[in-house]
């Protein structure tokens, strides 16, 4: 009961700092928001807080009345989850606010936190501008541009509604063989942070209540980009100790990826689980 309380907590203060975190300030201690959070957490029921946590792909709810239901705290597309009616700007707009009308009818009305995998550009979209992979962005060692990219990206995915980018990938990797090895800026976490931290700033520019910015996820923490050669199923892990985790885990460091520009977000992998 303690951890749903404590993650429900965190969900909480989540969607707060939607309107409320400047990602350019020095990040306020999660506890500042607890006379918000606390009054909400006190009403919410545990079936309340448990659907909070759940984040189903909107491809699989098949009776829209299941955010109703189960509280969906925030929903997901994912690489081929479109709307059925198509990939353009208005039915994804649609498809976005018919999700976001049924929260009206829960007891509480917390809106939806919507995801989606805009990486490089809201490539969902018809018309959308299509940017170049992490790794080519990466080659132009421009943090100026890459930043610019995700005020862009920001821009569009917001004209649809959502709120909230899998991005950036904040992956090192080491071995060129790797089939995700596009997907990182470079082997140097030292390049790899000072990108992620332009992409953040471009995501969630100088204010999170400013209609035109996003929420940044940096992922995938941590180890990705480590993958031995021959090892998709199965074979060596990573060693917490290793230099190598070192490695990985520095563009996440809070000191440096928070300080210069905060990520509000993080999504968690250590050793594919």
């Amino acid at each position: 009961m303690g951890d749903v309380m404590n993650y429900a907590r965190c969900l909480g203060v989540a969607a707060l700092l939607c309107a409320a975190v400047s990602a350019a300030s020095q990040p306020k201690p999660l506890s500042s928001f607890d006379a918000q959070v606390k009054p909400l957490l006190a009403r919410m029921t545990l079936a309340e807080k448990i659907g909070q946590m759940t984040q189903p792909d909107q491809e699989h709810i098949q009776d829209l009345t299941d955010i109703e239901t189960y509280f969906f705290g925030s929903i997901l597309s994912g690489v081929s989850s479109d709307p059925k009616e198509g990939s353009s700007l208005r039915a994804w707009t649609d498809l976005y606010d018919r999700l976001q009308r049924h929260t009206a009818n829960t007891r509480l009305k917390i809106p939806i936190l919507y995801g989606i995998d805009a990486v490089h550009g809201h490539n969902n979209i018809l018309g959308a501008v299509i940017f170049p992979h992490n790794i080519g962005m990466g080659c132009t060692r421009n943090a100026a541009l890459v930043e610019k990219m995700e005020r862009i990206t920001a821009e569009e995915v917001r004209a649809t509604g959502i709120q909230w980018a899998f991005a950036p990938c904040v992956t090192v990797p080491q071995d060129e063989r790797w089939g995700r090895t596009y997907e990182g800026f470079s082997e140097d976490p030292q390049l790899v942070r000072e990108m992620a931290s332009a992409a953040v700033r471009g995501f969630q520019g100088t204010d999170l209540a400013d209609p035109l910015s996003i929420l940044a996820c940096a992922k995938h923490f941590v180890g990705d980009g480590g993958t031995a050669f021959g090892s998709a199923h199965g074979g060596r892990g990573l060693d917490q100790g290793h230099a190598r985790g070192r490695n990985h885990a520095a563009p996440h460091s809070p000191r440096r990826l928070r300080v210069r520009a905060r990520s509000e977000l993080l999504r968690n992998r250590w050793n594919a689980r």
